[in-house]
């Protein structure tokens, strides 16, 4: 059964972490993203929602590799229950897929609780202070649904925080 964002308040301060990177084998810090925007994604290697962006996500952080962006991709699912979502999956598909960002572990599932993530994927915009600006879809896309990845909803808000510009006003819970 597909779920919805729960749109964690704007302005909200992103919970901090300290998680395991399965990629790199070691732990990264919330504090050891300094770029200008940050951008939090809840995925799930098993999500078919997930499956279905997942070439688009891929190239929209590929899009700005080269400006003060940081994109963080965090599992948090049971691994006996989704193997499919282990840390040695995960880290195959960072390699298969070419992930472009950091993708950290959850085993615990407190950081998901204190972001309120609900659904996968599910994103989170934060500015410069840290603070949350954009939280929910990444496009109107869904699978079966004929409309293209495109990334617009997402990329709108990334752009909008580099160039110091309101958020839309619209905001669509992924």
């Amino acid at each position: 059964m597909a779920a919805e964002s729960t749109m964690l308040s704007l302005g909200t301060t992103a919970p901090g972490f300290d998680l395991l990177s399965p990629v790199w084998g070691n732990t990264v810090a919330l504090s050891s993203f300094t770029e200008k925007a940050l951008v939090v994604m809840f995925i799930a290697e098993h999500c078919p929602y997930v499956q279905h962006v997942r070439d688009g996500l891929v190239s929209l952080a590929q899009d700005y590799t080269d400006r003060d962006v940081a994109f963080v991709a965090i599992s948090s699912n049971d691994a006996a229950a989704y193997p499919g979502d282990a840390p040695e999956a995960m880290a195959a598909a960072a390699a298969e897929f070419g992930y472009p960002f950091t993708y950290l572990f959850d085993e615990t599932q407190e950081v998901a609780k204190a972001y309120t993530a609900a659904c996968t994927p599910d994103f989170f915009l934060f500015g410069a202070d840290r603070g949350l600006v954009y939280r929910g879809r990444m496009d109107s896309s869904r699978p079966n649904s004929g409309v293209p990845v495109t990334g617009e909803d997402l990329r709108a808000a990334i752009d909008a925080v580099l160039a110091d510009e309101d958020q839309p006003e619209s905001q669509y819970p992924s």
